[in-house]
């Protein structure tokens, strides 16, 4: 490859900010692997998570980072025909279309530095062809990093995950990037009402924005169980989505879901919830969602489309951008709670 070197956002240790610096490259792309050109890229809460190592030890330290981003192939490697150089791409950790490839293997300061099958805090990448889906090249260099993941997860978390029919009362619990998204699109299919709860007046109103019919500050209300049945009935909700991952949240998106109803957790918990099963054999469902089992390679050219058509809109969603040497800034801010989705621009 014609590419040695690039800059990147180096986790090295849990807990810690992140090491901006430079990375060498592979000399050749195997089976399956592309070299993308990373523009924007997003940050997710998964990023904030594997940093502070939420789900146990790193055993991959040092390693690199991000899952959302927009990028152009600069060259791609034996076997890939679902992109080719020059194509302008989303980068996704779902797996999509075409060859799941080795990861790549990258050297930082005489060692190896780990990284997965797509990464995109980092200049230049080596991922796997089923990590990239090729987009017009007109696209919204903002907005395009959310199909990576906040948009298409909400998609399959609505569509898959809570199934979401006309008429079904939903609330949604946090209105980030992906919860906004959840909103927009339970009233894009009928639901009514759609009831947005988060503890920022800021976020509130661009969910009614989006699409929410009624709106609930947590930190306002004494009592939020109360708040919701006062608006859908004493049945409570049909469709709950918990997209903090906050502990007495959990508990209470699953106590308020109707008897009958389906409640899907989204945000990953950084302790245990607590919760009375009993319920759960009488056709109510509690369920973690994983990417809302989005399909890339089929939902991006959707969600293209429904944009280009003007039936969704992603405007606003990111509220802040950064360049990549003040990303520890951004993970800052992100971690304050008061920022929407939050863009590096890249190269």
């Amino acid at each position: 490859m014609d590419i040695k070197t690039a800059k990147a956002a180096i986790l090295v240790e849990s807990g810690k900010p992140l090491v901006v610096d430079e990375f060498t490259l592979p000399d050749t792309l195997e089976h399956g692997q592309v070299l993308a050109h990373v523009h924007t890229s997003s940050i997710c809460g998964a990023q904030i998570n594997e940093i502070d190592a939420v789900k146990g030890a790193d055993k991959f330290l040092p390693h690199l980072l991000g899952h959302e981003a927009l990028a152009t192939i600069v060259e791609t490697g034996p076997g890939v025909v679902s992109c080719k150089q020059g194509d302008t791409v989303v980068m996704h950790w779902r797996p999509g279309k075409g060859i799941q490839s080795n990861t790549p293997v990258y050297s930082w300061r005489g060692k190896r530095l780990n990284a997965g099958w797509v990464t995109t805090f980092n200049e230049y990448a080596v991922v796997s062809e089923n990590r990239v889906t090729p987009v017009p090249a007109s696209i919204d260099r903002t907005s395009a990093p959310l199909l990576g993941c906040a948009v298409t997860t909400a998609l399959g978390v609505v569509n898959n995950d809570a199934q979401i029919a006309i008429g079904e009362a939903v609330v949604v619990f946090g209105v980030g990037g992906v919860g906004l998204n959840i909103v927009q699109f339970a009233a894009m299919v009928g639901a009514w009402p759609v009831i947005a709860i988060d503890r920022l007046d800021n976020k509130l109103a661009m969910a009614r924005d989006f699409g929410a019919t009624h709106t609930i500050n947590s930190e306002a209300v004494k009592d939020v169980a109360a708040e919701v049945r006062s608006i859908t009935g004493a049945d409570g909700p049909d469709k709950v989505v918990e997209t903090t991952g906050v502990k007495n949240l959990i508990e209470l998106a699953y106590e308020i879901t109707a008897k009958k109803g389906r409640c899907i957790l989204v945000g990953v918990p950084r302790e245990k919830a607590e919760i009375y099963t009993l319920p759960l054999h009488f056709e109510k469902v509690l369920k973690g969602s994983e990417g809302g089992q989005c399909q890339p390679a089929r939902d991006i050219p959707r969600l293209v489309r429904l944009s280009d058509a003007g039936k969704v809109s992603y405007r606003g969603i990111v509220t802040h951008e950064f360049a990549l040497d003040d990303i520890n800034d951004a993970l800052d801010l992100m971690r304050s709670g008061t920022s929407g989705r939050i863009l590096l621009n890249i190269s």
